[in-house]
């Protein structure tokens, strides 16, 4: 059953969700194998369309076991990292840092951050990528008066794991997320064409009060899903 040259992965994806709709919580999921033989696609293409029902709470991958149908996703209750939440879908990725260093904050950081136009502010940016894939690229601001010698410890593949460690982990999260098109860095960084869909992502993550990270990400539209659990306080 080959499919056409456009979004083979979307195809499978709706295939699987029909399939799955009717099936019990914890029934496997179809197998990999068997799709890539029955859509003629690659085994990219089915872990993409894997990736969004999980992304979705529609699936969960259980290590050494196997992939599930999951009829009661788990509500989030706390703003979750990029390696938190690559966790959590299964995925395979790798960080590597292109920049760090200190720098001055400009209007739009110091607004964020709440601090004045001239402070010092670490600048951390980072590529990401799942299973050697690029899938993002993140710009990172930090107020560097609240985490002094930030820069002389060993970078983690997970800030919130460093914030932690210094009883600094955000509690509360702002996110913005708005669709675009790639623009040269965009297309430089993530392996794209001029023009190619992506995601952009802002955070301001704060502990009580206080904004401890300013997080500008963007995502290879047609490589990432966005999820995010809602739910109905009492």
């Amino acid at each position: 059953m080959p499919l056409g040259p456009t979004l083979k992965h979307v195809q499978v994806r709706e295939y699987v969700r029909d399939l799955i709709q009717d099936l019990p919580e914890g029934a496997p999921a179809p197998s990999e194998r068997g799709l890539m033989q029955h859509f003629g696609v690659a085994r990219m293409t089915v872990r993409q369309a894997i990736d969004a029902l999980v992304s979705e709470g529609l699936l969960e991958r259980a290590p050494a076991r196997g992939t599930f149908v999951c009829k009661s996703p788990r509500p989030v209750s706390r703003p979750l990292s990029f390696a938190e939440d690559a966790r959590a879908r299964g995925w395979n990725v790798t960080t590597e840092t292109l920049q760090t260093g200190l720098g001055q904050a400009g209007p739009g950081v110091a607004k964020a951050l709440g601090i004045t136009v001239g402070d010092s502010v670490v600048h951390w940016r980072r590529r990401r990528r799942h299973d050697d894939v690029p899938l993002c690229y993140q710009d990172v601001y930090l107020n560097e008066i609240l985490l002094p010698g930030f820069l002389q410890t060993g970078l983690p593949d997970s800030l919130y794991s460093l914030l932690a460690a210094r009883g600094l982990r955000p509690t509360a999260a702002e996110d913005q997320l708005s669709a675009d098109l790639a623009h040269a860095v965009d297309a430089d960084l993530l392996d794209l064409e001029i023009g190619d869909p992506v995601l952009r992502h802002s955070r301001r993550g704060l502990v009580g009060d206080i904004v401890i990270e300013l997080s500008r990400s963007v995502y290879a539209g047609a490589r990432y899903t966005w999820w995010s659990p809602l739910t109905v306080s009492p």
